[in-house]
């Protein structure tokens, strides 16, 4: 590979040693912070302590999706590698929006972006055939206590008004 090709799919998998997130894509976690911030902190939504931080890789190609779904926590966004993508949102309002994530400027894409603690979200890429090698930045840090994966019916009970929103980016 020479400095103006991109790396394939395959590759990104392989070299960064991405496995299969259960939200869709593919991850690994880059860094988590020694230090955490004590259990009488946080808020009562947390379960326990947590790490200041986390950050990982994600991988996401346009024959899949990040379904819906939503942690406690903000988490940044950092544009890498590939075709933008598309970050779907739903406040806890009700109220959906989108932001393209990319390095396209001049197109209103962003490099970077933060979605908001209890809010929804999911993920397309905006090109076929195509992925997108992203970052997610997470404070507090990320635990599996605090992901949640809804399902489509807990999802439309939610948000009637955007049964068609729900619809695309669920996958039961």
């Amino acid at each position: 590979m020479n400095s103006t090709q991109h790396p394939s799919l395959e590759e990104i998998i392989t070299k960064l040693d991405l496995i299969p997130h259960p939200e869709g894509g593919f991850y690994k976690e880059t860094y988590r912070s020694e230090g955490y911030i004590k259990k009488d902190s946080l808020s009562d939504v947390y379960s326990d302590k947590r790490n200041y931080s986390t950050c990982i890789y994600f991988v996401i190609t346009s024959a899949s999706f990040s379904a819906w779904h939503k942690i406690h926590q903000e988490e940044i966004w950092h544009f890498y590698l590939g075709s933008s993508i598309t970050i779907h949102l739903i406040s806890p309002e009700g109220e959906y929006s989108a932001v393209v994530l990319g390095n396209d400027i001049s197109k209103g894409e962003v490099p970077q972006y933060v979605v908001k603690g209890e809010w929804w979200f999911a993920v397309t890429v905006n090109n076929e055939n195509s992925f997108a090698l992203t970052g997610c930045t997470v404070a507090p840090g990320f635990d599996f206590d605090d992901f949640i994966l809804p399902s489509r019916s807990e999802l439309l009970e939610l948000f009637p008004h955007l049964s068609k929103e729900v619809t695309d980016l669920t996958r039961e």
